[in-house]
């Protein structure tokens, strides 16, 4: 496991990938791109990683998937369209347990 921020290769990876690639392909395209750049760099990657979700007395062992964790420390949600709305940050803050 690397340490620092892994913030700057994870972003650079992704914009090149974008550059070559450009926009309007699928979410999975882009995930399987970025896993390889990534993957490249000598990151730990894993994709559609299941994240449990406890309530009350119930837990289910996967609430909801993370497209991408990065180093067990890095959660990556891909999204492919114009514009974030607020449902995507909720769902991120979801994701994060906030």
């Amino acid at each position: 496991m690397r340490s620092g921020d892994l913030t700057p290769e994870i972003i650079g990876a992704a914009i090149k990938i974008h550059r070559k690639l450009g926009p309007g392909l699928l979410e999975s395209a882009y995930e399987a791109c970025l896993a390889f750049e990534l993957d490249k760099l000598g990151l730990r990657v894993e994709r559609q990683k299941p994240v449990p979700l406890i309530y009350e007395a119930v837990k289910l062992d996967c609430g909801f998937r993370a497209d991408l964790v990065v180093e067990g420390r890095v959660a990556v949600e891909l999204k492919c369209k114009e514009a974030l709305h607020p449902v995507d940050e909720a769902q991120l803050l979801s994701h994060l347990g906030c």
